[in-house]
């Protein structure tokens, strides 16, 4: 039992997860409720940490269904999680898979951008850039999708030539050794630092807009702002951080600090143009059609989300059905790869919104707002700013926010604060679970969503290795959203 249980993890972590599911017990009758629920929310946080090590749905998956057996939260309020944040699943399931088919136009575009743009700096900004403003219409974890299939579809091209039986010979002098070791590596820690300043870009465009991230929506709806005067009433605090974000880029590719600055080697660029090339001249007729039905595609999905005809989740689904009918993709095993990339991070979302519910339930981050609310008006957006920042980075931000806006929302009903301070303390809330919840994955549903996935082992993308990577720009980010907060606001 013990040499099956989560398969090939190291027999260090078996003993922990053990060691966990058993103390567990002790604890809730012991030390209490309280004490056992933060045990949990630590334990939990350390599965994901080790998400390379095992797959954290299992790992973590263990962990909240003892704490649904312990009484520490029901089925039924972890249902209500999971239905209030429906349209976050319904995104994962469809609009991912959505993307899939779109994988041609995308490899498309980036190989051209990756062979015609030879300065890394340039390049960073443009990711950075590109990344801002595609999360600011759509949404984060759509694009973090399209940048893990980018990724992946060049890697693959690499790994495909690294391990053929025959030496790639472009000038009659590339061998196989030439592109392992040190090239390799390169290779990797170039892609790892340009997804990494992709996903940060999915932070500093979502936190703009009303449909950026699920909690904008929810903070919105509450204040009763649309799109325009979401964006109008959040920017004097997000225009300044995304300028920051964007100079931080360029800083951390100048200096490379932190794991950034790696240049795409020589060989590799090679094997990209060479690609390029070779695809292009090989394209057939009905590839070529393909990539106009999914150019055709794109533009319809991004009206679809800017003007929010549907949830996105929907869009998604329509998005599929659109192209796998006007390309001929119509058999079943053909579909069912497009939502292999999604279904287990669907499954670890789900896992995670019972923890949330366990939080809720327990009463957790209570003593934390009423403490808040009690303070000097003039310095209480400051302190929500810290409060949702400090707890999105190691829970939820979607959950941070809900909790919060509903608690104001109570006191302004209650007629404790005023319709100036709501607005006031909805963009500290606002600002406050987007910006400095980048400094871990488990604040940012993009992040872990890229932990998570299949490149992640691949340019060898650990949980440290991403909590040191994002730490100069939750410096600044949170830093500089915290200075707006104090000056805007107060």
């Amino acid at each position: 039992m013990f040499k099956y249980f989560l398969g090939n993890s190291p027999k260090w972590f078996k003993m922990t997860m053990i060691s966990f599911l058993i103390f567990n017990i002790f604890s809730f009758f012991v030390l209490g409720k309280t004490i056992t629920a933060w045990l949990f929310i630590a334990e939990f946080i350390f599965t994901l940490a080790m998400a390379l090590k095992c797959y954290p749905l299992q790992s973590g998956g263990l962990l909240a269904i003892e704490a649904l057996a312990l009484g520490l939260t029901s089925p039924k309020n972890a249902y209500h999680e999971v239905s209030q944040n429906l349209e976050v699943v319904l995104l994962l399931v469809f609009m991912v898979a959505g993307i899939y088919f779109m994988k041609p136009l995308l490899m498309f575009i980036f190989s051209k951008v990756f062979t015609k743009i030879k300065s890394k700096v340039v390049l960073s900004l443009l990711f950075v850039f590109l990344s801002a403003v595609l999360s600011a219409f759509l949404d984060a974890l759509t694009v973090t999708a399209v940048l893990i299939s980018v990724a992946v579809g060049f890697y693959g091209v690499y790994h495909k030539i690294h391990s053929s039986s025959k030496d790639y010979d472009k000038d009659g002098i590339l061998d196989r050794e030439e592109l392992s070791g040190e090239t390799l590596e390169q290779f990797r820690s170039f892609l790892r630092s340009l997804i990494m300043h992709g996903v940060v870009g999915t932070a500093l465009g979502g936190v703009c807009t009303l449909v950026g991230e699920p909690q904008n929506l929810l903070i919105g709806e509450r204040l009763g702002w649309d799109f325009v005067e979401f964006f109008k009433q959040m920017a004097p605090v997000t225009l300044p951080v995304l300028l920051g974000g964007l100079t931080t880029t360029v800083i951390l590719e100048l200096t490379g600090a932190f794991g950034f600055g790696a240049k795409l080697p020589k060989v590799a660029a090679e094997i990209i143009e060479s690609y390029t090339i070779e695809e292009d001249k090989n394209r057939t007729d009905k590839e070529k059609y393909g990539l106009l039905v999914q150019g055709v595609s794109a533009i319809l999905l991004i009206a679809g989300l800017a003007l929010h005809i549907a949830p996105v989740g929907l869009i998604g689904l329509a998005l599929i059905i659109v192209q796998t009918a006007f390309m001929g993709i119509v058999e079943e095993h053909s579909l069912g790869h497009a939502f292999e990339e999604a279904l287990p991070f669907t499954g670890l979302l789900v896992v995670f919104f019972v923890i949330v519910a366990m939080i809720h339930d327990q009463h957790l981050f209570s003593p934390i707002i009423a403490w808040a609310l009690n303070q000097d008006p003039a310095s209480q957006p400051g302190l929500f700013y810290i409060a949702n920042g400090f707890l999105s980075a190691i829970s939820d931000n979607v959950f941070v926010a809900t909790v919060y806006i509903g608690e104001v929302q109570n006191a302004f009903k209650a007629g404790t604060i005023d319709r100036e301070h709501f607005e006031k303390l909805a963009i500290a809330i606002n600002t406050g679970t987007n910006l400095p919840s980048v400094a871990t994955p488990n604040g940012q549903a993009a992040f872990l969503f890229l932990l998570t996935s299949s490149l992640a082992p691949l340019i060898n993308l650990s949980y440290g290795k991403m909590v040191k990577m994002a730490l100069p720009y939750t410096i600044v980010l949170g830093g500089l959203g915290y200075i707006m907060v104090k000056i805007v606001l107060s």
